[in-house]
């Protein structure tokens, strides 16, 4: 049960950094809190920290190979499809705009940062290993 948990835990400590540093740098607001995007990367953390915990009670195999197979899937399309989704709602929001008034309203503005860069998710990947090698001992 501690390896479904720890990486649940991991990946809500994670994006609690990601809430604080957001406080720091004076730029929190409540409805980015649950929003993609940002320094570190939960996403990557709990990937990562799935893939540590299947290494710690099985080492090399195919569970392990599974998940990291997943980290790897999950980090990039945090960098690329998120990427590229982040440019489509650039773009579309900058056609919304250049619609008359009347148009205008008609459409939301889509959100634009939702892609993480690499440093972002390596940092999140990083703290999901450390973090799973402090706290899974505790269980």
């Amino acid at each position: 049960m501690q390896y479904f948990i720890v990486p649940i835990i991991v990946s809500l400590l994670v994006h609690g950094i990601k809430l604080l540093l957001d406080m720091a740098k004076g730029n929190f607001n409540w409805h980015k809190s649950t929003h993609y995007g940002g320094m570190p990367s939960s996403h990557s953390a709990l990937v990562t920290s799935l893939a540590t915990a299947v290494y710690l009670a099985e080492g090399f195999g195919l569970a392990f190979a599974v998940s990291v197979v997943l980290a790897v899937v999950v980090m990039r399309d945090t960098i690329g499809l998120r990427g590229y989704l982040s440019q489509h709602g650039r773009i579309l929001n900058k056609l919304i705009k250049d619609l008359p008034d009347e148009e205008e309203y008609k459409y939301p503005v889509l959100e634009e940062t939702i892609a993480h860069t690499w440093a972002q998710v390596v940092v999140g990947a990083l703290l999901g290993i450390i973090l799973t090698l402090v706290i899974l001992p505790l269980f």
